[in-house]
This record gives C-alpha cells, sequence and structure tokens, in this order.
C-alpha cells in the first residue's frame, strides 16, 4: 500500500491556521541577541502594540467564539476542533507557518499521556507528513522525545538527552524546526525540576530552567486533561512559553482563554469533514429489554444482577410516558449450583444452572457464562455478547464486500471493546472462539458466490489463517515476549500502511478502551461496545476513533460521498443515538427547543444574547421584548403559543431537534446457621429415603419407536428452531436545518434469525447429540427422514434451542407417552446437607442454602432443625413460625439437597420435610412439602408436571407424603388433609 498523502489546503484546516498566525498580525518581533541568540526563539513583543494583539483576538472572537467565554487577552489562544477533522496536522502545520513568518523556531508540544505521545510522535515522525511539509516548506521537524530514564545509574547525571538537543540546536540548522514532545507524567516527574552534574552552557543544570530561556512556542493537545491552577499546569509554566496554543475537541468552558477558531461537532457532521454514525441496537422483542449479567462467581456460588424495569424503550411520540428521573432497576441474586434461574425471573423457568467452578458457568440449556456476560431472561439461547458479535461480523462483511469490489479500494476496520482480555487472548477463549466461528461462517458462505476475482483471492487468504484476521492491543501486552503479539501491537498502533494493507488480512481489532485516545485510524468504519466505557465518556469520545474519513488503497483520503460509521450496542443503551445528538447539539451551541419545554431558561436567554447584538447583552431587554409580545409569564414560562414564537422568531439560535434482593453484600463474609443437632435423630430416617440415589427411566420399546418420536418432535417444532427474537434496530445521524437529528432507519424494527452457518454439518451433529445425549448415528437418520433444511442453521444457538425445546417435550409427555419410572441405583446415602461422609450429622450449614432473608427478632420454634430462620418468601417464613402439635421436627430443607429427577434433564426440590408423631409415639407420617408463593391456577405448566414427577416419585413409598402448597393454603390446612 502507498503511504498516506495529505491534502494542503483542507478549507476547516487552513482556517484554523489562518487564525492562529493572524492573532500576531502587527505585532513587534525582537530578535534575540547576545551569545545565545542562535538558539533563542524570537519574542513578540506583547506590551508595545498590545492593542494589536487585543483587535486581533477579538476579530476573531467575533466570527468563531460568540456563545462562548469571553476574551481575556491573556498569552493563552484557544482552537476547538472536533475529533476527526485532523487537529494534530493543522498544528503541524501552524509551527511551519509560524516558523515562515515570524521565524519562530522552537516549540514545546505537551500531551496528556503516553498514548497520545505515541500517536503524536507517529505521525509527525512518518515518512508521508514528512514529504507532505517538505514539499510545502522545504523543511523537518525534528523532534526531541523526552522519556523516562532505563537502566542504572552513572558517576554524573546529565540532563535528559533530548532536553539537551533542543536547548542545543540553533538556527543554523536551517531546514529544521526544532520540536520537543513531552507527556504530563514526564513533565511532572523529577527529571525536569532537578538540578545535573553536568550543565549545559556550563549555565543550566536544571531542564525546566534551560528551555525557559529559548522563548518557546508552546502547544497544548486535549487542554481539558491541564487544569489551570493544578501540578502539571504549573509546571508547563515553568518553561516559561511566550505563548501557548491549545487544541482540542473539549474545553472546560470556564477555562476558555481566547477562542480564535471553533470547528463544532454540528460543523463537522454538516460539512461532511466526518462519518455519519448509525448506532445499531441489539435488542429484544418489545417489552423484553431485560439484561442478567454475572457478576462474581466463586466455584459455590455464582451472583447475578438483574436490570429491569422504568427505562424501557418509547416509542417515537410517547415520549410523555417516560418520567424524569426513570431509572433502570437492579436487584442481586447468589445462586448455586443445581439452582433453578427462576428465582431470579419468572421467565426463566426451565433453566437453571448445571455446574460452575471458579470461572464458568454452565447453565442447563448448555449456554456458557463468565464474569461480566449478559443474557435476557426472555432469549437465553445466546449470551448477549454472542449475538452482537455475530451481528457485528456479518455487518463488516456485506461492508467488506462492498468496498473492496470498487474499482479504487477502500479496506474497512472493526474495532471491539471488551472487558475480559483472557477470553480473547487466550486460544481457547470465549471471544476468540465465537469470532472466529463467525468469520469462517461469513467467509465461507460468500466464496460460495463470489465473482469478483480480487475479493475472492483476500476471501481465501483469510481462510488459510483465521487467526491473522484480528489482533488486539491492551496494556499488559508492553510487558509481553510474544512475537505474534508484538508484530499486532505494531501493526495497530504505529503501521496504518501496513494494517491497511490489501495483502494484510487482519481487519478486526481489540481493545479494553486502551484506543480511545491518542490512536486512530481512518478506516474504521465499525466500533462494537461490548463493554461498558462508564458514565464520565462522552458519546463524542466514544465514537471519535471512528470518525475520521477513509483512506483509498493508494492512501489519498476519500471525501466526496457519505461514509457511515457503525456503532453496536446492546439494548442497555437504547438511547445511545439520542444522547450522540444532544452532546453534538449542546456542544455546538445548538439550544433544542420540543414540546415537554414550558420555560425559558437561562441557556437559551445566554444563547440568544450571543447571537443577537441588538440586545446589547442585556437580558433585561430581551425579557421585556417577549414580555409585551405575550410569549412568557413573569416567572418565565411560556405562555399558550409562546414556544412556537421561539422557534420561529429565533430560528438561528433554536432548532426543532430530536425529543428527548440478596441480603448479603458481596464481600460479606459467608454466613452460616448452626443446626440443633439433638433434632437429627427424629429426622434421619426420612432423610436417608429422601437422599437415596435413583434415576429415572423413560419407557420405550426400541430405538425405532424413539427415531419416530424424536422425528415428529423436530417437524412440529421446526419454526422454532431456525428463528430467535433479537432485534436489530438501526438509527442514523443526519444533519438538518443545522441541528443534529436522528431517525429510525426503517419504519419497523427488523426480527433477526439467526441464520448464519458457523460450523459444519459433522461438528452440528456430534455437538447435538452430545447435548441431546443421543446416539450420533440415531440422530443423522432421523434428521434425514425428516427432510428438515438445517444447513443455513448449523450453529451453537441452533443446538440449544433444540435441546431447549426437547426438554420441554420430554417433560410433558413424561407420563402419557413414555411412563417413566424411578428406579434406585445405589445404597450409598452420605454425605447430605446435614451429614458427613460417615453419617454424622454437621454442626452448621450455609444459610444460603436454607434461605435469602433472616429475621433475628423471629422467635424460632423449639422443633425447627435450625437455629435461626432463613427464608425466601413469606410463605416460607409463615410456615416456619406456625407452631403445629404433633411435630417432632420439622426444617427447611437446604437447596439442591434433593433433587427429583424429572423428564428432559434437571430436577425438583421441595421445601420441607416434617416428621409427625401420631397414636402416642406408635406411628410416624413423614411429610414433604413444596411451597408455590403463588396462585394454584396460575402455575405455568413446566411446574405442574415437576410436580407430577414429584407426585410419582414419593408415591412409591407409603410412609412418606407429599403435597403442593400454593399461596392460598395454610400448612395446617395440608397436614389436616394428610391426616384425615
Amino acid at each position: 500500500m502507498a503511504v498516506f498523502n495529505f491534502e494542503r489546503d483542507l478549507k476547516h484546516q487552513k482556517l484554523a491556521v489562518e487564525a492562529v498566525v493572524s492573532v500576531f498580525d502587527g505585532v513587534d518581533i525582537i530578535a534575540p541577541t547576545g551569545s545565545m541568540s542562535r538558539f533563542r526563539n524570537p519574542i513578540f513583543n506583547y506590551e508595545v502594540l498590545n492593542k494589536a494583539y487585543r483587535d486581533n483576538i477579538l476579530a476573531l472572537y467575533s466570527q468563531y467564539g460568540e456563545g462562548y467565554k469571553k476574551p481575556t487577552y491573556s498569552k493563552v489562544i484557544d482552537i476547538m476542533m472536533e475529533t476527526g477533522t485532523g487537529k494534530t496536522y493543522t498544528y503541524a502545520k501552524t509551527m511551519f507557518e509560524l516558523n515562515r513568518l515570524y521565524g519562530l523556531f522552537k516549540f514545546v508540544i505537551v500531551v496528556p499521556t503516553l498514548s497520545i505521545k505515541a500517536g503524536t510522535i507517529d505521525f509527525l515522525s512518518s515518512k508521508s507528513s514528512r514529504e507532505h511539509f517538505w514539499e510545502q516548506y522545504g523543511k523537518s521537524l525534528n523532534l526531541h522525545i523526552v522519556e523516562s530514564k532505563k537502566g542504572g545509574k552513572s558517576k554524573k547525571e546529565m540532563i535528559p538527552q533530548a532536553v539537551s538537543n533542543f536547548v542545543n540546536a540553533g538556527n543554523f540548522a536551517t531546514k529544521q524546526i526544532q520540536v520537543l514532545v513531552i507527556n504530563a507524567g514526564m513533565l511532572n516527574s523529577d527529571t525536569m525540576s532537578k538540578s545535573f552534574d553536568r550543565s549545559i552552557f556550563d549555565t543550566y543544570s536544571v531542564p525546566f530552567e534551560a528551555i525557559a530561556d529559548l522563548g518557546v512556542a508552546m502547544i497544548v493537545d486535549e487542554p481539558h486533561k491541564f487544569t489551570q491552577g493544578n501540578k502539571t499546569w504549573e509546571n508547563m509554566q515553568k518553561m516559561k512559553p511566550q505563548f501557548t496554543l491549545r487544541y482540542g475537541a473539549t474545553f472546560l468552558k470556564q477555562e476558555i482563554e481566547n477562542l480564535v477558531y471553533s470547528l463544532t461537532a454540528l460543523d463537522a457532521f454538516n460539512q461532511n469533514l466526518v462519518k455519519g454514525v448509525i448506532g445499531h441496537i441489539t435488542e429484544f422483542e418489545n417489552g423484553k429489554n431485560v439484561a442478567l449479567k454475572l457478576m462474581s462467581l466463586d466455584g459455590t456460588e455464582a451472583r447475578f444482577e438483574l436490570a429491569e424495569g422504568d427505562k424501557a424503550k418509547v416509542k417515537k411520540g410517547d415520549k410523555a410516558k417516560v418520567k424524569k428521573g426513570d431509572k433502570v432497576k437492579k436487584k442481586s441474586f447468589a445462586l448455586l449450583a443445581k439452582e433453578s434461574l427462576a428465582k431470579i425471573h419468572p421467565a426463566m423457568q426451565d433453566l437453571s444452572i448445571q455446574k460452575m467452578n471458579r470461572s464458568v458457568v454452565v447453565l442447563s440449556n448448555g449456554l456458557e457464562l463468565k464474569r461480566g456476560d449478559i443474557i435476557n431472561p426472555f432469549s437465553y439461547a445466546q449470551t448477549l455478547q454472542e449475538s452482537m458479535i455475530t451481528k457485528a461480523i456479518k455487518e463488516h462483511f456485506e461492508l467488506e464486500r462492498e468496498l473492496l469490489t470498487r474499482e479504487v479500494k477502500i479496506k474497512p476496520l472493526t474495532l471491539f471493546f471488551i472487558d475480559n482480555i483472557e477470553e480473547y487472548r487466550e486460544k481457547e477463549g470465549y471471544t476468540r472462539r465465537i469470532l472466529e466461528q463467525c468469520i469462517e461462517a461469513q467467509v465461507r458462505a460468500l466464496l460460495e458466490s463470489e465473482t469478483d476475482e480480487f475479493y475472492r483471492g483476500y476471501l481465501e487468504l483469510t481462510l488459510r489463517d483465521l487467526a491473522a484476521t484480528h489482533g488486539g492491543y491492551f496494556a499488559k501486552d508492553n510487558a509481553t515476549n510474544d512475537e505474534l503479539i508484538e508484530k499486532e501491537l505494531e501493526e495497530i498502533l504505529h503501521d496504518k500502511q501496513t494494517m491497511l494493507s490489501l495483502e494484510n488480512p487482519r481487519r478486526f481489532i481489540f481493545s479494553k478502551w486502551t484506543l480511545r485516545e491518542g490512536w486512530d485510524n481512518p478506516n474504521v468504519f465499525q466500533i462494537c461496545k461490548l463493554r461498558s466505557s462508564g458514565s464520565e465518556i462522552s458519546k463524542l469520545q466514544e465514537v471519535g476513533r471512528g470518525l475520521r474519513l477513509p483512506v483509498n488503497q493508494y492512501g489519498n483520503r476519500v471525501k466526496d460521498e457519505q461514509f457511515f460509521l457503525n456503532y453496536f450496542v446492546d439494548f442497555t443503551e437504547n438511547d445511545f443515538v439520542d444522547k450522540l445528538v444532544n452532546e453534538i447539539n449542546e456542544k455546538s451551541g445548538a439550544i433544542i427547543l420540543d414540546d415537554s419545554q414550558t420555560k425559558l431558561s437561562e441557556a437559551m436567554i445566554q444563547a440568544i444574547l450571543a447571537k443577537y447584538p441588538k440586545y446589547d447583552n442585556e437580558a433585561l431587554i430581551l425579557l421585556e421584548e417577549l414580555d409585551e409580545a405575550g410569549v412568557i409569564k413573569r416567572n418565565n414560562d411560556f405562555k399558550e403559543g409562546g414556544l412556537e414564537y421561539m422557534k420561529q422568531n429565533f430560528a438561528p439560535v433554536f432548532g426543532q431537534g430530536i425529543g428527548k434482593s440478596k441480603i448479603r453484600n458481596s464481600n460479606d463474609k459467608k454466613q452460616k446457621v448452626a443446626i440443633r443437632v439433638e433434632k437429627y435423630a427424629e429426622l434421619k430416617d426420612l432423610w436417608e429415603k429422601l437422599n437415596q440415589k435413583v434415576i429415572l427411566q423413560y419407557n420405550i420399546k426400541s430405538e425405532s419407536e424413539f427415531e419416530r418420536i424424536f422425528g415428529q418432535f423436530l417437524v412440529k417444532n421446526y419454526a422454532k428452531f431456525i428463528n430467535n427474537e433479537v432485534i436489530n434496530a438501526t438509527k442514523k445521524l443526519y444533519i438538518d436545518n443545522e441541528v443534529a437529528r436522528v431517525y429510525d432507519e426503517s419504519s419497523v424494527y427488523n426480527k433477526v434469525n439467526a441464520g448464519i452457518k458457523m460450523m459444519s454439518y459433522a461438528d452440528f451433529l456430534q455437538k447435538l447429540a452430545v447435548e441431546l445425549n443421543m446416539n450420533i448415528k440415531t440422530l443423522h437418520r432421523v434428521l434425514l427422514v425428516s427432510g428438515l433444511d438445517f444447513n443455513s442453521w448449523l450453529n451453537m444457538a441452533t443446538i440449544r434451542i433444540i435441546k431447549d425445546e426437547f426438554d420441554k417435550y420430554l417433560l410433558y409427555n413424561a407420563m402419557e407417552v413414555f411412563g417413566i419410572e424411578y428406579q434406585k441405583v445405589t445404597n450409598t446415602v452420605h454425605p447430605t446437607k446435614f451429614t458427613d461422609a460417615k453419617g454424622l450429622v454437621k454442626k452448621e450449614v450455609l444459610a444460603s442454602e436454607v434461605g435469602g432473608v433472616l429475621d433475628e427478632s423471629l422467635e424460632v420454634d423449639p422443633n425447627f432443625m435450625l437455629e435461626h430462620l432463613f427464608y425466601d418468601s413469606e410463605l416460607e417464613k409463615e410456615n416456619m413460625l406456625e407452631h403445629i402439635k404433633d411435630v417432632m421436627v420439622f426444617t427447611k430443607i437446604p437447596k439442591n439437597s434433593i433433587k427429583i429427577p424429572v423428564a428432559g434433564g434437571g430436577g425438583y426440590s421441595p421445601d420441607f420435610a416434617y416428621v409427625f408423631n401420631l397414636q402416642n409415639g406408635k406411628k410416624k407420617l413423614y411429610f414433604i412439602v413444596e411451597t408455590k408463593n403463588a396462585d394454584e391456577y396460575g402455575l405455568r405448566d413446566t411446574e405442574k408436571q415437576k410436580i407430577r414427577h414429584a407426585e410419582k416419585f414419593f408415591g412409591d413409598t407409603i410412609k412418606i407424603e407429599f403435597k403442593t402448597q400454593f399461596q392460598n393454603k395454610k400448612i395446617t390446612d395440608l397436614i389436616r388433609e394428610i391426616i384425615a
């Protein structure tokens, strides 16, 4: 690929350069004198003709800065340029112009971070930029980079070499402009302020003092990172710059000094200086946008956070339904292995934790969850991350095919932001595995029909090494010795040419927001946000890495057409585009008036005063005019028709924009509850019977009968296997009448199926057979005989859906069709939740296994097995407080300690066990209770089927009675029924 080619006279950059150099028009220059004259800059004499300096700034402020802070006429000059519009190029060109016009040849560039420093150096020292500026000015920039000192101490410490070389460089090097580059960390280090053994010119032993004698011009990148008055700002002043140019997209409004040029986000979008933005929001069906996130796990317990409620999706025109202050409600839950997720959300009645360790939770549908993974209770065949990766890869290849089959090609890149580095870096990591599966699936699908010779070859190159298609940059990578990772870092951080080469298959980049600032590649066309960037990050900063206009295969900027950045977020940010639009308008000074606004605010008043000189900056004059016109009341509330008046009469100011619990904390120690050891003897017989190991048998006569049953199941449920509930809403940002707006690209949300082939038929067959615990040959025959087409649906989501539906099918038909039976398989009982391996009763049990709520104020029944009352529902609480005559012992059954096998997998766990003393001790009654804090008639079909299994399980043992307790039944009522 050719080197990047820069255009000379892009209007917005040219205007910014001209604005800065014109500040000094008419200001006297004092030539340096004495023996040090060759090493110093000429000095602007502000004192003699200060009026010229003030007049120049005022003229520029009147042109660009109205609406911002008034000029202070200090030696700080501010240039506001939105991200993606060539800020670094602009200040580089400004240095050449200040050299040409005024003879300045020593500049200091101050940057906030090492990443921005690296990006700045890469740009200024690149072959492309050096050739570009040499062609115009016959000069080049000589960079002096201040770095932290490495290695041991020498006998005599010397001033940093970069500082020494910068100070020693004289104007006799006529073809060079001297530039010192330093980051905030080095600026605040002892290196710059301490006295060294060896000095410069036998005069200066302190770096700051040596630089201070040069009359340098200072350039500050990202000024919002340098608050005036803090340590960094004070150290910058120790270099005594004769003036400071601050370039940034973001300024602290109270610290703006002299704004001489402003290119706002609105300007950038309106003038097509950056890509547009299309937000892709991965959502679920309306009303089902609920997020369940795995927060932590320790091998025994998994902690989840459920976010739902209040801030649901609102359709256009329904803004009044969303009240101010509405928030997403979050609740925390802790679950143990084998426990049902229905405890968290009723839509997950059929889902439970199959197993877990310290790094992964495996659900009963086969889905693996790692820390940070999100699923939706209404659609849990895929994690949200998996769905987003799939969507982003699919969109990438659609865009790539369009751009790489052009006559002059453009190579697009996709940037992923992730939380879990290991899941990407490890060869079998979840993120890496899903990514490469998606890439391979898309490439193979494209190759089936691709006719373009070049693109076909590029796709074939991709298949040769899937690992070469992606790379990552994370801070911890800086310490790696892995050659492949080092190669990735070099390409991503420093070698845009190689990254964009059409011979290089790498096009997917992974990071943990490290690339947010100081890094850019103009050909980033997609950003997929698989992790939160934090509420303090502005939306413009988030999209900033992808706003620059792209370059083609020859390194030329492509500016004659509209490009868009695809930005992928999940449904928890379904207001992403709206927030971005609002931020653009706010930063650009646009005031949005919509029907929800009832009052003339202070911000509106100031915006009008800034735009209309006739009010002489007097709010009272404006308010009197609006009062006489019948627009506002005395308290500035709008009268009827007042809002429309403002829109019509102050159109340049206002635009029609878019309308706008587990008890323990995670760091708490696990609570335990004592067992009343003496009571166990009375429970022992029942407890050991309940803990017998059994298996569930299906009465299916032959393999052929099973094939017939499974084939009928496939045909009947085929539509469910090839559809899911993921919806991708597309929103587009555009500029109209000087205001940023947003609209849905389509009038309805398009349902997106999981129609993507991500594995071979053999792999699909093998994995499905394992999930269903089915003979692979039988499965293959059934699929062939059914005649159903699964070719486009060979992926893990389809396997999970088939498993989930077949489990339900087995459950619903267990009694009538399969005639299930329970068979004892071993005499081994112990250990149990209450006993050790020798059958001896334990002294305590985990509180979390017997209930989530503790009320220490409650009096514990003397016949209760545990010393404290832990419960999960009010119904359980009532049972434990009910004093029942003739009860010898009763207990809350620890979670998952008794798991009755049910058809389709999983199990059923009762809640209470009672032992009654009848007929003066001559007879005992064993009673098992499953509590349902719900109405019997409102019970889900799956729960009813599980209860039937429990009744059959206990029905084989005459001495044990089983009942289900619903919310309208007292425990005493159930006992009377049994005794009667």
